[in-house]
């Protein structure tokens, strides 16, 4: 299994924690969070990782090189210049396998890897969600499901309906990269609408709460939960 870390974005919700170091190098009880984030991969024998990089992104390289010292192999695609999140898989096009997962670069997901890739290589679908029924707690509610399909994503509209939210890691085919214009600012809150319009996207249901690194109380969340964890 391969999974593409979305670790390119400015962080601006963190203020000057993230002024002269990417989200993913916060140093969370004495390592950064992104050592965090592999050694679970890892755990989840999710070995295979393409870091989509931007903003101070050499830093990253740097101190994490080709993985080999944390139990993974990273291969690195590097922005230029802003290309969001769906624009920052189709510019790592040429090192994602036929079938990958998305993860966010601030986001930490107890998830079982396997059995959301079994689920979605059993159906014919371009692309899958996993959703946590979060009915506004951690953020925001922004998804609405049948079924086994997500029918809305929205973090602008609200409803009695919109219960779940979009938890974190997704499956796609490498279809679905054709949906993403070439060399431009393109956010997954994009894309997924147009694979809701096709009837293509998957929705994944995951019990376990998840955490985030992206706002200053998910990041004094994760920290008590990191500490808790020793």
């Amino acid at each position: 299994m391969q999974v593409a870390i979305l670790a390119g974005g400015r962080a601006t919700r963190l203020g000057n924690l993230t002024r002269k170091q990417p989200k993913s190098m916060l140093n969370i009880e004495g390592k950064p969070f992104l050592e965090y984030q592999l050694k679970l991969l890892r755990k989840e024998n999710v070995k295979n990782i393409v870091l989509c990089a931007g903003h101070l992104g050499e830093q990253i390289e740097r101190y994490f090189g080709d993985g080999s010292n944390f139990g993974v192999n990273i291969r690195y695609s590097h922005e230029d210049k802003p290309l969001g999140t769906a624009g920052a898989l189709k510019n790592a096009a040429a090192l994602l396998d036929d079938v990958f997962f998305s993860m966010y670069g601030d986001s930490f997901l107890l998830l079982d890897f396997g059995a959301v890739m079994s689920y979605f290589q059993s159906q014919d679908k371009l692309a899958l969600m996993t959703v946590y029924k979060n009915s506004d707690r951690y953020d925001k509610s922004n998804t609405i499901i049948k079924g086994n399909l997500v029918t809305k994503f929205s973090k602008k509209e609200r409803g009695e309906a919109m219960v779940h939210i979009e938890y974190g890691a997704n499956v796609f085919s490498k279809e679905c990269l054709s949906l993403i214009p070439q060399d431009s600012f393109y956010s997954l809150d994009d894309l997924f609408p147009q694979l809701i319009a096709k009837g293509e996207l998957l929705a994944f249901e995951v019990k376990e709460r998840f955490y985030e690194i992206g706002s200053p109380q998910g990041l004094k969340e994760f920290t008590k939960y990191a500490k808790a964890a020793k």
